[in-house]
């Protein structure tokens, strides 16, 4: 029986074998296409995500302009978005008439900014003092202060006002000092019981330990100190987390609703939340609380707009090392 051996120039049967498979090579105009609509994909989610966000805004500016019979016609429709109709600065002038906004204003604004100064300052050092130095229970504390985050301010509130009520304060009476109790119906109560911010050291906390340590050390080869290291070595690298942190609390300082009803009496000391009850006393002027709503809007965004990089790049930062 002989074998029969193939000859380099035979073809193999139909059927034989398989059809190679043709893979189509992607040409570089293809990548461009599929690059494009990928961008216009991205570029399309962002606007819906935009006007998500957008639109509230939308029509709190808009109805701040309109009466408040149009405000409610419109309800119904894409009117309620766009600025058509009768449009007036009334509500806006009706504003200074039912409310003293200007000291209302100024006392949100003082609150606010001393507010994040010395939290930018308190916050930072404990930051410091848990990130950069080695001391016995330095874990304890840390995570102690991070489970403040879990309770409620609510919680809390009444509690603090008892204690605020009864701690001490020195006043200059003419050209002596004297001793007095109590911080209700005053600005320090206001302010100093929310200087100290768990998240707020946590955040310096994350952000400092990021930094190398390498650079402590060569500044006390130089001689410099602690304090000195803080001032000149981290604080000028932490820019990003300074605003982050300015920013977050700023936010809850001109959002303070709660507190200052329960603390402060006087008009003259009010913040501008507390005045938004006014509209809902006797007639209530829709288009009023819109203007209202609006005017105490603007500081915010305009806050948010102006360090909107440092504070995403923070977070980011953050979140990584995290």
């Amino acid at each position: 029986m002989t074998a029969t051996v193939p000859t380099a120039g035979a073809v193999p049967a139909a059927g034989a074998v398989r059809a190679a498979r043709v893979v189509p090579v992607p040409t570089r105009a293809g990548k461009r296409a599929r690059s494009r609509r990928a961008t216009v994909g991205v570029l399309v989610l962002r606007v819906l995500l935009a006007l998500v966000f957008a639109l509230p805004l939308l029509f709190l500016f808009v109805s701040s302009l309109k009466p408040d019979l149009r405000i409610f016609a419109d309800l119904g429709s894409w009117r309620a978005f766009l600025p058509v109709g009768p449009l007036t600065l009334e509500n806006y002038a009706g504003v200074f008439e039912r409310v003293p906004f200007a000291r209302f204003l100024l006392n949100s604004v003082g609150i606010a900014a001393v507010t994040v100064v010395l939290g930018l300052v308190v916050n930072s050092m404990a930051a410091f003092a848990l990130s950069r130095l080695r001391w016995r229970g330095q874990q304890l504390v840390l995570t102690a202060i991070i489970a403040t985050l879990i309770v409620p301010f609510e919680t809390l509130a009444l509690p603090l006002v008892w204690w605020v009520n009864k701690l001490p304060w020195l006043e200059l009476n003419g050209f002596s000092l004297a001793l007095t109790s109590g911080w209700l119906d005053t600005y320090r109560v206001q302010i100093l019981p929310f200087v100290a911010n768990a998240f707020s050291i946590y955040l310096f906390y994350q952000y400092f330990s990021s930094i190398p340590k390498d650079l402590d050390e060569a500044a006390r080869m130089d001689g410099a100190g602690w304090f000195s290291i803080y001032r000149r070595v981290i604080m000028p690298l932490s820019g990003p987390a300074i605003a982050t942190v300015a920013i977050l609390t700023f936010l809850p300082a001109w959002n303070s609703y709660l507190w200052p009803l329960m603390v402060v009496q006087t008009e003259d000391l009010r913040p501008v939340m507390v005045g938004i009850q006014y509209f809902f006393q006797l007639n209530v002027s829709w288009g009023q609380i819109m203007a209202y709503a609006s005017m105490i809007t603007l500081p915010v965004l305009a806050l948010f707009l102006a360090f909107q990089r440092s504070f995403i790049s923070s977070i980011a930062s953050s979140g990584v090392k995290g």
